[in-house]
């Protein structure tokens, strides 16, 4: 079976909220207008694996991948 890359979120890993998780975009989304969100998002360079949301920096998902 071929190596696909992923990697599986262990229960655990996934508790909310775990530390910095008031710097992720699943939460940062729920206190800004959507024009500040765009500013996070714009040019994105890591997707979370754990929900999809993209972001430029990294320490703005909980899970980052680099695209």
């Amino acid at each position: 079976m071929a190596d696909t890359g992923k990697v599986f979120l262990s229960e655990a890993a996934l508790r909310v909220p775990h530390e910095g998780h008031d710097q992720h975009l699943c939460e940062l989304r729920k206190k800004m207008s959507l024009e500040e969100y765009k500013n996070f998002i714009r040019d994105a360079k890591y997707v979370c694996q754990h929900c999809g949301r993209a972001a430029m920096n990294s320490e703005n998902l909980c899970f980052p991948e680099k695209i």
